[in-house]
């Protein structure tokens, strides 16, 4: 088949691309990064077509000085549209077109004209339960709401509706998309993989000491404040909770108002430190209020690390509860103190939950499982 995808950034779709190239799908895949950032991902220049024209300098300026928040949706919306076009102009004739979602208004629509199957992939929850579930917990905690551009959210809205089918990772994915009233026929579930090649354990969590380890951005949306909360809970003689990742000026007041003893904020790290903190962590919580997936639940896996995560992620679809690690309601810090507890007191069960995981993640075959899946689904929706 010949395949042509396109992506704001990187995302899983360049794992997507590797998985379709090796299975020796042809094709190309369009970005807004530039090729100096994406000669990483292991495609051949010729397999990947760049924009970097209005996303690059918004990413540049922000890692300088934050840009104002109205300002950076504009300029986000700007590189929603800009690329759509730039792709649309660029696009020939092929089998499938895969656009992760705000990626493809303007481009599906014409690779259905020159007679391809549109797919639009959105990592996460449905784009409007995304918003209300956002906005909602701005309210419990007393803060300016800020969700979704509306614009966006009907950018979006049009495109899963101009879509031959819409896929999704996990299964609270798949169900808010069902709640907003989107046809179960057109919706596929493909959940994400790891690079196994890449996260592997190195190193053993110290003895005498119980850690916990976060990674991602230190937000509401991925209910760090329950995990502080739930972590203090805990009653450990020698503890610590690190937070890996950026943190929004938006969330501080908010940090400032808990408990934050024993608790260490490290801010981006690289990507073989990551591997290093969860080879060492006790245990990786990722509490999320909506996450569609949470590639770093897969990563921590791979480095031995069992996970505990709330039921709006793909945890439910990647582990079982109490076998790799647990479960939990989202907004719950009882039950994540509980899921601490138990991990705390139990060294026996930390070292058979860590096993469970690295067995249970190997079994995936790292990205090979995820490309098997996509490239089946797409041969299927290209023959009907």
């Amino acid at each position: 088949m010949h395949i042509l995808q396109a992506a704001n950034g990187v995302f899983h779709h360049f794992e997507l691309a590797r998985q379709l190239d090796a299975q020796g799908h042809s094709g190309q895949i369009f970005s807004t990064y530039p090729w100096r950032r994406l000669k990483r991902e292991g495609l051949p220049k010729s397999r990947v077509r760049t924009f970097p024209w209005v996303h690059t300098p918004q990413i540049v300026a922000d890692r300088y000085r934050s840009i104002p928040d109205a300002l950076n949706r504009r300029l986000t919306l700007a590189t929603f549209r800009t690329f759509d076009r730039w792709v649309a102009r660029n696009l020939v004739p092929c089998d499938a077109y895969v656009a992760l979602s705000s990626s493809g208004l303007v481009s599906g629509p014409r690779a259905q004209q020159l007679g391809a199957r549109y797919v639009c992939d959105r990592g996460s929850s449905h784009i409007r339960y995304q918003d209300e579930v956002v906005r909602e917990e701005m309210r419990r905690w007393g803060i300016r709401e800020e969700g979704v551009d509306p614009l966006v959210i009907e950018r979006e809205e049009a495109e899963y509706a101009q879509a031959d089918a819409v896929t999704v990772p996990s299964e609270f994915a798949w169900r808010s998309f069902l709640e907003k009233g989107f046809p179960r026929e057109r919706l596929r579930r493909i959940p994400l993989g790891v690079r196994l090649e890449f996260f592997k354990r190195e190193g053993e969590p110290p003895a005498g000491t119980f850690d916990v380890l976060f990674v991602g951005s230190v937000t509401l949306r991925k209910g760090v404040p329950y995990l502080i909360q739930g972590f203090q809970k805990l009653r450990y003689p020698n503890k610590r909770l690190r937070l890996v990742g950026s943190i929004p000026d938006e969330i501080r007041p908010i940090l400032a108002r808990l408990d934050m003893g024993n608790v260490e904020l490290l801010g981006v790290q690289s990507q073989s430190d990551v591997r290093k903190f969860m080879s060492t962590s006790h245990v990786m919580v990722l509490p999320s209020i909506e996450d569609g997936w949470g590639m770093v639940m897969g990563q921590a896996m791979a480095c031995g690390c069992p996970v505990i995560s709330s039921d709006h992620t793909g945890g439910p679809d990647l582990y079982s509860h109490g076998v790799e690690g647990f479960i939990v309601p989202i907004r719950s810090a009882d039950a994540i103190a509980e899921g601490l507890q138990q991990l705390a007191d139990n060294p026996e069960l930390r070292q058979s939950m860590s096993e469970a995981a690295l067995k249970r993640v190997r079994s995936l075959g790292g990205w090979d499982d995820y490309g098997r899946q996509y490239a089946a689904f797409l041969k299927e929706l290209a023959a009907n």
